[in-house]
């Protein structure tokens, strides 16, 4: 519940991909989401409960590097918070899938406010994915 005393609300983001078939077969195969209602032109996708939608446009802006931690962290990017133990599932099951990951996962800030485990990949069109998992959920948003 929010501080208004309402559920926290779901996102919806659509995404650019340049290939329909290989993003149903990675995010839905590979990735595991359910998919939802589809066209010829996109495909929405349960993402924990967020409406992720991923739209046919063959265009793509050139990726940017920020770098965070000593890794070159790809802009933009997107992801969820899992907890620690759907973190490390989710990662043995990129690594069975094959996935290459951008940055291998790994605990980011350690013994630090905000220290959590996290992780990079691209789906197939490019687009860069973090999933990530606190130590403490409290932390956040950690100062």
């Amino acid at each position: 519940m929010t501080a208004l005393g309402s559920p926290v609300p779901r996102f919806h983001l659509a995404m650019p991909v340049d290939d329909l078939a290989a993003a149903r077969t990675f995010y839905g195969a590979v990735l595991g989401l359910q998919q939802g209602r589809s066209s010829d032109t996109w495909i929405d996708w349960n993402l924990r409960g967020h409406q992720f939608v991923t739209h046919l446009a063959p265009a793509r802006p050139q990726q940017i590097h920020n770098p965070v931690d000593g890794h070159d962290v790809p802009v933009p990017h997107f992801g969820c918070i899992l907890t620690v133990p759907d973190f490390q599932a989710f990662a043995e099951r990129l690594k069975s899938a094959d996935v290459r990951f951008v940055i291998e996962p790994y605990v980011r800030f350690e013994g630090e406010p905000g220290e959590q485990w996290t992780m990079f990949f691209l789906d197939p069109a490019g687009n860069a994915l973090e999933f990530k998992a606190f130590a403490d959920d409290s932390q956040v948003f950690a100062v």
